[in-house]
């Protein structure tokens, strides 16, 4: 790509119209975080898991999601503190190559950031997935993500462990998993030094009560747990703060 090619964003707007901008003002003004896709995820003949919605609980709203791959970025980015707003194909960037030919790309993902830049990225199902032309376009989102102070990655699909421990908790993270009045301050006193899950558990309440709290509150980060390993009743569970076995952000 030229250096100095200008990029092209479109859109829907809230009635549903496309609109075409120059994307460095888009970037500035378009809350892309609020838009439903500008094109629908493709449904793939074969494929055991099609397009769906993903609903937030970083928004309170859905979020489309496209595979399955990109349900499991979705997971990790609904529980990072640090982002505010999901969206799922909410632009295309159009922009001419070196012959001056119109390429268009649609990120799959868009996640605003509490600092209010934003990430754009892809999912795709293994490295070498869309071949040469995802190549291209990933190093022209890359640059027009660079000339605005945002990023974009190609996000590969998560391990098959952290994944599914992730999937666990993911189905605690609605608000009304936080139980009655005073139990989330019961679980954070339970495990206000390291113990095993269901040790406590049992020391906040009724286990059969006290657990989807606790899940609840490993999901939105207010107990720490390691996730590299698959969850167990035996898994030591910790304060927000603890930094033990399998513990670091890296690990989801």
């Amino acid at each position: 790509m030229d250096q100095g090619s200008e990029f092209e964003a479109v859109f829907l707007d809230p009635v549903g119209q496309a609109v075409q901008q120059r994307w460095a003002d888009a970037a500035i003004t378009v809350a892309f975080e609020e838009l439903p896709p500008v094109s629908a995820f493709p449904v793939v003949p074969g494929r055991r898991w099609g397009p769906g919605l993903w609903w937030s609980a970083t928004t309170g709203r859905h979020v489309a999601a496209g595979s399955n791959a990109m349900r499991g970025q979705l997971m990790v980015l609904d529980r990072d503190p640090g982002v505010t707003g999901l969206a799922g194909r909410p632009v295309r960037l159009l922009w001419r190559d070196r012959r001056g030919r119109t390429r268009s790309w649609v990120p799959q993902l868009f996640a605003r950031r509490a600092d209010g830049t934003a990430l754009l990225a892809d999912c795709p199902g293994h490295p070498e997935a869309g071949g040469e032309r995802a190549r291209n376009a990933a190093e022209a989102m890359a640059q027009a993500c660079a000339d605005i102070g945002w990023a974009y990655r190609r996000l590969l699909p998560l391990d098959d462990v952290l994944a599914a421990n992730l999937k666990w908790l993911a189905g605690y993270r609605h608000p009304r998993n936080a139980g009655r009045p005073g139990l989330a301050a019961a679980v954070a006193e339970a495990f206000a030094r390291p113990r095993p899950l269901t040790e406590g558990a049992g020391a906040a309440g009724d286990p059969i009560a006290v657990l989807p709290a606790v899940f609840h509150a490993l999901w939105h980060g207010r107990l720490t747990a390691g996730l590299a390993t698959p969850l167990h009743e035996q898994t030591l569970v910790g304060p927000q703060d603890w930094n033990g076995p399998g513990t670091t952000e890296g690990a989801w």
